[in-house]
């Protein structure tokens, strides 16, 4: 939803009703993961996609007929080997995909969600997509981590999908909970889709050079909210990285630490020194290769050629950083892409980076067998 969350919100506001199609659940090699939204508005337009353009055409009709009738209605598309080009998912797998009308009278709490996805505030949407009274399709509870509001029919309910719907929240994840018809454990009847709406993951760019600004535009592109952060302030001006939701002016080493005290890194943080200065590079990596528990950043990567590197190595040991702590270091930083711009240099840490959250191994698909998408 956070995706299509503006057009949504303009005819929310308008007081019309919208037609909202969310993937809720995938199977195979689906192309859209679950919460990928689409919308229809009332003059007919459409933004968002939930298949990359395989189904668009069906769920499009089904949207159209949910703000008629009122009633929302789970949808499952696969491969069809009738009509794939018309209704199929050409590429394969399996999507289950729940479609409601959205309007102040059925979605109240529509603009606090966005405000708190705005705020980068942690908010969950849990919502019924399968129940045997359909009177109950398309209730829902709006969940934070102190605070809960809507019902999905009953306390009872409400209390079991609150408890898991949370935890869910905690971990960032979005997916389909199935209880009894009033909520009971290890039963059947009723499912819930929960899309946790987690605070965006952090980019962290320690060095203010044209390599930064290069990796800040890639960064921002795949969603993060990125962070430049240089102790020189002629250089870290938010006019040199327009596309950097926050510059910093400090010592690398010391806003990394302060950021670790505030609970602001976890798994989804990218770390990546491009400062190529011993005195800024090696403090800042000591800390960012000693953090533990949930302070463990998914990813740190060191800019800098194979002597660098190993002068760096060197510096670290001396330091005390243990050969533990260094296995978790990307360096020299990015993929082998044969990069020479800084453009081309951020595509290939952006690689690099991708890979690593999601198991990829960084080889041309011609050349591998099995499925393309990997688990996280």
């Amino acid at each position: 939803m956070r995706d299509v969350l503006d057009e949504l919100l303009a005819v929310w506001r308008s007081g019309g009703t919208a037609g909202l199609s969310t993937v809720v659940r995938t199977m195979s090699s689906a192309p859209r993961e679950p919460g990928a939204a689409m919308v229809v508005a009332p003059d007919g337009s459409v933004a968002g996609s939930v298949s990359g353009g395989c189904v668009e055409g069906a769920v499009y009709e089904t949207a159209t007929d949910v703000v008629t009738s009122g009633t929302p209605e789970l949808q499952r598309y696969g491969v069809s080997d009738d009509d794939a080009f018309s209704i199929g998912l050409t590429c394969g797998g399996t999507i289950d995909i729940f479609t409601e009308p959205v309007s102040r009278n059925t979605f109240p709490q529509l603009q606090a969600v966005a405000d708190d996805i705005a705020a980068h505030r942690a908010v969950a949407v849990a919502t019924v997509i399968v129940h045997p009274d359909a009177r109950r399709l398309g209730h829902r509870l709006i969940i934070t981590p102190d605070s809960v509001d809507g019902s999905v029919g009953s306390p009872r309910a409400d209390a079991a999908v609150l408890d898991d719907a949370r935890g869910l929240l905690a971990a960032g994840r979005s997916a389909v909970l199935t209880y009894g018809p009033d909520g009971q454990r290890q039963d059947a009847g009723m499912e819930v889709f929960v899309a946790s709406h987690a605070p965006r993951p952090r980019m962290l760019v320690f060095g203010a050079i044209d390599f930064a600004s290069a990796l800040a535009q890639q960064g921002a592109f795949l969603g993060y909210r990125v962070t430049v952060c240089d102790a020189r302030p002629v250089f870290a001006t938010a006019a040199r990285f327009p596309a950097a939701e926050d510059v910093v002016v400090d010592w690398p080493h010391r806003y990394l630490t302060e950021q670790a005290e505030q609970g602001a890194i976890d798994e989804r943080t990218a770390i990546c020194v491009l400062t190529h200065d011993p005195k800024f590079d090696v403090p800042v990596l000591q800390v960012a290769l000693r953090l533990t528990g949930p302070s463990v950043p998914g990813y740190i990567g060191v800019m800098g050629s194979r002597r660098t590197h190993d002068d760096r190595i060197d510096r670290l040991k001396e330091a005390g950083v243990t050969e533990a702590e260094l296995a978790r270091l990307a360096s020299p930083i990015g993929l082998d892409l044969g990069a020479r711009t800084p453009e081309e240099t951020a595509v290939s840490i952006a690689a690099e980076i991708i890979a690593r959250r999601w198991g990829g191994r960084g080889e041309p698909l011609s050349r591998t067998a099995g499925r393309i998408h990997h688990e996280a």
